[in-house]
């Protein structure tokens, strides 16, 4: 069985640690790493609709192992995207509060499917062919699974539930690891702060110093192209004195403009042209 869908697996993991290797940028990690799920999910649903399965017990493992394993990746890629693009900008303390406010949230769902969580913990069976077989029901399920009702000819009414705890488990490891580096660097980062106090203060809009950023990082000028997006975010806004707030989703603001998508950029060359010219008078 495992055998039938080994090559895309194996696939869609190299594609993964590719794509988690290549970059410190989270935000970057989870839309790319959406896309990509997205389209290996696609593909393992045209071959179990092509294919089908040639029992019960092969139908049971495809639902409770195979996709769970790529759906729980596009379940962490989301809920990832979704906790780091609103992540507090501010000090290390309401960043650690924010986290653990949702690690709570992750855990209230493991309370709320406590029966089966134990269930498939521990590796039981009994039910197998009620929770991992197409065309059952279960109105015990929250409200927030019932979309994926909707293709009957690739959900059970567990599959998703699987690969949500496994997502989730891998999000309380990704959040406590955030606060264990938070807590670890919070007096250094303090006393870094202190030291390095800026007279420079940014008079022009957060949205051309986010567009800036944003070109600095594309062009591959600083650290050859390895800083993160957010480590220079952090960086402008101490020398700066000045607090971006989300500024990713400047950047998508930035880049569904009808016009010039380099609004600031087109400027600046424009005021150091004349510059240049003035000076030559």
């Amino acid at each position: 069985m495992v055998m039938k869908y080994q090559e895309l697996i194996s696939e869609f993991e190299t594609t993964v640690e590719s794509l988690e290797s290549r970059t410190d940028d989270i935000l970057y990690k989870a839309e790319n790493g959406i896309a990509k799920t997205e389209k290996c999910i696609k593909k393992l649903r045209k071959r179990v609709l092509k294919k089908g399965f040639s029992s019960k017990n092969e139908e049971i493992s495809f639902f409770k192992h195979i996709k769970p394993q790529i759906f729980s990746r596009l379940i962490y890629y989301v809920r990832l995207f979704n906790i780091e693009s609103k992540r507090p900008r501010s000090s290390s303390k309401y960043q650690i509060e924010y986290l653990n406010n949702h690690i709570n949230k992750l855990q209230v769902f493991f309370n709320d499917n406590l029966e089966f969580y134990h269930y498939y913990r521990r590796g039981a069976t009994t039910l197998d062919e009620e929770y991992f077989i197409r065309g059952k029901s279960d109105l015990r399920l929250p409200t927030e699974f019932f979309h994926f009702f909707i293709d009957d000819q690739f959900s059970t009414c567990q599959d998703t539930t699987v690969a949500t705890i496994i997502a989730y488990d891998m999000l309380i490891v990704y959040l406590q690891q955030e606060i264990e580096k938070l807590q670890s660097h919070k007096d250094t980062k303090t006393n870094t702060m202190k030291q390095a106090s800026s007279k420079l203060f940014w008079t022009g809009s957060k949205t051309e110093l986010t567009e800036l950023i944003y070109a600095l990082h594309s062009s591959g000028a600083i650290n050859s192209g390895t800083a993160d997006i957010k480590e220079l975010a952090s960086m402008f806004e101490q020398v700066f004195n000045i607090e971006l707030g989300n500024y990713y989703h400047t950047f998508i603001e930035i880049r569904a403009r009808k016009n010039s998508k380099t609004k600031f950029l087109d400027w600046l060359t424009k005021v150091l042209l004349k510059r240049f010219k003035d000076s030559d008078e």
